[in-house]
């Protein structure tokens, strides 16, 4: 029946240690205790922050460096087990903390922004407060988007309402929901969950992946008015904090704080429509390649060079990730081999682990965590280096800059681990140049990573933006309404060739990342970076790398668009999209020579 491991089952050189944050959980209690004591303490700087504003942003700071370890365990706590009710009672403790201190520290930046431009540009300039420049520069230019103290101390007071949309999806698809068994072609059942879905949507037999297609989208749509509930909560949140922040948007309140042009959003969705018909291309090749009359949507993931296997049990394929990314350098490779050994990566599925898979970096004095749900394929074996790649970013950045600086933005945030994965590809389309059939395969992999991570995600970033402006223009966001507009999006991208059924208007209803707004484009546009990134590794070499450990080291010490610029990618114009496009476009006729 299951093949769903119990958390206790697997062995400990695969899942995470926490003790590197936390002996235990009354070592975490204890650490809660002495940094709400730290809360309260900070609260008698309220009305007195302009007497002496460099010791209170000081104050500030080493109060945040000592928050990070508190909020880090409890939710890292609960990632692997959604149900454990020790590990819920953990995280709804840090939550109702969080609100405490966000409420507690509601007055602060509001007194420092009661200051005159000049004064607080002073201190910027003040080389004994160079750590917190970019803090107060930030501040100086959001002035226009701040509230008075009490309106500030109100919206903190809403911060646990604030991610109610998020956990409520969260606990019904992580925990709640149940979804069909996969007849398997010897008659067995296979238990279907979203970190298993991955394995029988790619399956060979057409069967097998329809099931695991109607499993996954029937079941969601069953809770469709519920999850749909759920979502425009969630943009109602978002319509809230835009304005009554006075931004012109929910995209511009995302977009602005981050210094990112919305043009860069919109030049990706005009440039990723132009090749559009590229992508048509590429699906009628699978069409032919599958010997179908129909294609279905449950057939765009299965590795079309159906006779060559590549079974990469986790150990096996983290040893193609150090060998694919050995251009990047030994001390580079020698930070990932600690990661492998080192109670970093959490590595396979089990029950009531959330789905997925990421990186969490913002442990200064403590490594990064990777949550994985490896499953023994060439796409898993990419997520590995995928999610590395965030896990050096973070490595590079809190290591080189202050904590003020170590945070780098959402923009970038996906630069790292998607140049990770082309380094690898170019590697491995190298290594096996002269075995046609792999080649075959590992190109279909990378046009592959091109269809779901410039063209989806740039779709699922459509889809945003009109839910946001349908809900800013008071239309109601109802399960059907929000259906239409996701199915009208896949007839644009695959109506041309493939049979975009009714049930592919519910995948809107499982993607996580809709409950973090205007964040899923920058995958697109990470992608789209990296190409260029990677090629210039494996062209120039070492002068290559040293620009690209610059921009990781970066931090959010400069502009995301400028630290960009410390690698050579200029991302605030068309060009960039369009020229990894292009590489999609030429991939796709080496396909086409080598099939």
């Amino acid at each position: 029946m299951a093949d769903i491991r119990k958390r206790e089952d697997i062995a400990p050189q695969y899942k995470w240690d926490l003790t590197h944050i936390y002996a235990d959980d009354a070592a975490w209690e204890a650490a809660l205790n002495e940094t709400m004591a730290a809360v309260d303490a900070f609260a008698a700087w309220e009305g007195k922050v302009a007497t002496d504003p460099r010791a209170a942003i000081r104050a500030y700071f080493e109060l945040d460096e000592k928050l990070s370890p508190v909020f880090s365990y409890a939710f890292l706590r609960k990632e692997t087990d959604n149900g454990d009710p020790v590990a819920q009672t953990l995280k709804g403790r840090m939550m109702q903390a969080s609100v405490k201190l966000s409420t507690t520290l509601s007055f602060f930046q509001p007194e420092l922004l009661e200051m005159s431009d000049e004064d607080l540009e002073s201190i910027a300039a003040d080389p004994a407060m160079a750590d917190y420049d970019v803090f107060i520069r930030d501040l100086i230019r959001e002035k226009a988007h701040a509230l008075p103290k009490e309106q500030e101390r109100l919206i903190a007071m809403m911060g646990q309402l604030q991610q109610a949309p998020q956990n409520i999806f969260s606990m019904l698809t992580d925990v709640d929901m149940k979804f069909p068994d996969v007849i398997m072609p010897d008659g067995s059942a296979r238990t279907l969950t979203e970190g298993t879905y991955s394995a029988f949507i790619r399956h060979d037999v057409q069967d097998v992946r329809r099931q695991g297609y109607e499993g996954i989208m029937g079941t969601y749509g069953k809770y469709g008015n519920t999850i749909a509930a759920t979502y425009a909560a969630n943009v109602a949140k978002d319509v809230f904090n835009a304005t009554s922040r006075k931004y012109a948007s929910c995209r511009a309140a995302k977009m602005e704080p981050l210094q990112i042009p919305e043009a860069v959003y919109d030049n990706l969705i005009s440039v990723v429509h132009e090749f559009i018909p590229v992508l048509n291309e590429y699906l009628a090749l699978r069409k032919q390649v599958m010997g179908v009359d129909t294609l279905h949507m449950y057939d765009l993931y299965k590795p079309l060079i159906a006779d060559f296997k590549m079974e990469l049990p986790y150990d096996k394929a983290f040893d193609m990730v150090l060998e694919g990314l050995t251009p990047m350098g030994e001390d580079y490779l020698d930070k990932l081999r600690e990661a492998r050994t080192g109670g970093w990566i959490d590595v396979y599925p089990s029950e009531g682990k959330s789905s997925g898979a990421f990186s969490s970096g913002n442990l200064r004095n403590v490594h990064p965590y990777v949550l994985l749900n490896h499953n023994d394929n060439l796409s898993d074996t990419f997520t590995i280096a995928h999610e590395l790649g965030h896990s050096m970013h973070s490595f590079y950045s809190n290591t080189a800059q202050p904590a003020p600086k170590s945070d780098y933005s959402l923009f970038v945030a996906e630069v790292a681990s998607t140049c990770n994965e082309a380094v690898m590809m170019r590697h491995l389309l190298e290594q096996f140049k002269d075995d046609k059939k792999a080649q075959a395969f590992l190109l279909n992999h990378f046009l592959e990573q091109f269809r779901t991570t410039v063209f989806r995600q740039t779709m699922f970033a459509e889809f945003e933006y009109i839910a946001h402006t349908m809900a800013e223009k008071g239309q109601p966001l109802t399960k059907d309404a929000l259906t239409k507009v996701y199915h009208d999006l896949n007839k644009t991208y695959y109506g041309a060739v493939c049979d975009v059924d009714e049930l592919i208007g519910n995948e809107w209803l499982r993607i996580p990342h809709f409950y973090r707004s205007f964040y899923v484009y920058v995958y697109a546009t990470g992608l789209c970076a990296a190409v260029s990134l990677s090629e210039c590794i494996l062209t120039e070499g070492a002068s290559a790398v040293a620009d690209y450990r610059k921009f990781l080291s970066a931090g959010c010490s400069v502009p995301p668009i400028d630290a960009l610029k410390l690698a050579g990618i200029d991302m605030s114009k068309p060009e960039p999209i369009r020229a990894a496009l292009n590489v999609f476009k030429s991939t796709l006729e080496q396909f086409k020579a080598v099939l």
